[in-house]
């Protein structure tokens, strides 16, 4: 696993973890905002007929779900540098990195599919069943409610995540796009259509990345640079400078 796109082992814990949380806010924040916004309005409610509300409460929510998808990360960040180890060469870049790297996408396309993924992704479009079924009071609760929130989002979203370690976790344009896959995935009201869109979109990603890396544009190998000259086809010489 060390030797296919990704993040370079080099990057050392505390640059991750600021890496990390900027890309969690960046990407997340968006798909969880309806829960913090229910939220708000729950102890706004409260409030009006007299009961304890935490203060800071939808701070502490956002701050509970970063906190579960901070773990996730170093989870993530802990396989890398395990196999940047190894020093695997067979499955080096220029042998069967993309291949790795493909199959990850594909495994996280097939993950779509699974009755899991549909459980975990109810709970994200649903902020006010959630926060009613889940509800803890005071700040603790708050901070509580949103680490749960947070899990249940990684078991919606890993394999997308997974899919951003393999095409290289600093590439400013493929974390777009799977910002925008969970983003229509959670906020969209067509849920089967988002779903099958992104399943379809992972699974030729993932047979693009596997077969003809060359031309997947953006793809970054496991140093954190874009993918060398070598992988890319010759290009014949024009007629112009042949002659």
């Amino acid at each position: 696993m060390g030797a296919h796109g990704g993040m370079s082992a080099d990057l050392d814990t505390l640059g991750f973890a600021g890496m990390w949380t900027l890309m969690m806010a960046a990407m997340m924040l968006p798909s969880v905002w309806p829960t913090a916004l229910v939220y708000q309005r729950l102890q706004a409610a409260r409030r009006e007929r007299g009961q304890d509300a935490a203060s800071m409460g939808s701070a502490l929510l956002l701050a509970g779900y970063l906190a579960a998808w901070a773990a996730a990360g170093f989870i993530g960040f802990a396989i890398v540098v395990v196999g940047h180890a190894f020093e695997i060469e067979a499955l080096s870049w220029d042998r069967g990195g993309p291949l790795l790297a493909g199959g990850v996408i594909v495994a996280a396309a097939a993950y779509q599919l699974t009755p899991l993924k549909g459980v975990c992704l109810r709970h994200c479009r649903g902020p006010f069943s959630f926060l009613l079924e889940h509800w803890r009071p005071g700040a603790t609760g708050a901070a509580r409610m949103g680490f749960r929130h947070g899990v249940w989002c990684i078991g919606c979203c890993w394999g997308l995540m997974a899919s951003l370690f393999a095409l290289g976790v600093m590439s400013i344009p493929w974390m777009a796009l799977i910002a925008v896959f969970i983003a229509a995935e959670k906020l969209l009201p067509w849920r089967r259509a988002a779903t099958t869109v992104v399943t379809v979109a992972l699974l030729l990603i993932g047979v693009a990345v596997a077969l003809v890396p060359e031309r997947v544009p953006g793809l970054m190998t496991s140093d954190g640079a874009m993918m060398p000259d070598t992988m890319r086809p010759i290009q014949p010489p024009s007629r112009s400078a042949v002659r």
